[in-house]
């Protein structure tokens, strides 16, 4: 079993603007700067067989080139937020994108999750804060909801493997070009 995800690889740039927010927010986990990417499928815990057919598959996706850009900061977890995060601009291919890469995941046997869609990059994950930290985070993410980067062209998806430890450390396993 090979635990594994499909996602977009952020330019240096993007990955820089996304450091200083990290360091603007109240994280005591911060995502690593060279782990700062966007998931399109997260195959969970994948039988290589399974996951040979998924590459398969993505080898064999067509997609064109297109704009992506970040914007605005959130929480996950709601009354008990645990993993604050950068959005994604509202993008029609992205969606259209994502939906054909789950397919091609699903069909190929990966155990997706039934979760919908939230484009996002991580930039940290804690345990769920005290009522105090809870308002200083809301605080944070709110002087944040500004944060928007350029946009950049999306040339190529990057399938890696995540080897969870100390430290999560990511693997790619392979890189898919869009037209």
């Amino acid at each position: 079993m090979i635990r594994a995800f499909l996602g977009i690889d952020l330019p240096q740039a993007v990955r820089g603007a996304c450091q200083v927010q990290q360091f603007l927010l109240p994280l005591t986990r911060r995502v690593e700067p060279e782990n700062l990417h966007l998931t399109l499928v997260f195959l969970g815990h994948c039988p290589e067989p399974a996951l040979e057919a998924a590459h398969e598959g993505f080898e064999a996706l067509r997609f064109e080139r297109f704009s992506l850009s970040l914007q605005g900061l959130g929480l996950f977890g709601k009354d008990r937020p645990h993993t604050v995060w950068v959005g994604v601009a509202p993008s029609p291919p992205l969606i259209r994108l994502q939906a054909k890469a789950e397919t091609i995941a699903r069909r190929a046997g990966c155990p997706i999750d039934a979760r919908n869609f939230v484009p996002h990059v991580t930039l940290g994950r804690f345990p769920p804060p005290d009522p105090p930290d809870i308002a200083r985070l809301d605080r944070a993410v709110a002087m944040g909801a500004g944060f928007r980067t350029e946009p950049w062209e999306v040339r190529e998806l990057t399938l890696w493997q995540s080897h969870l430890g100390k430290s999560v450390l990511y693997e790619v396993l392979a890189r898919y070009p869009l037209a």
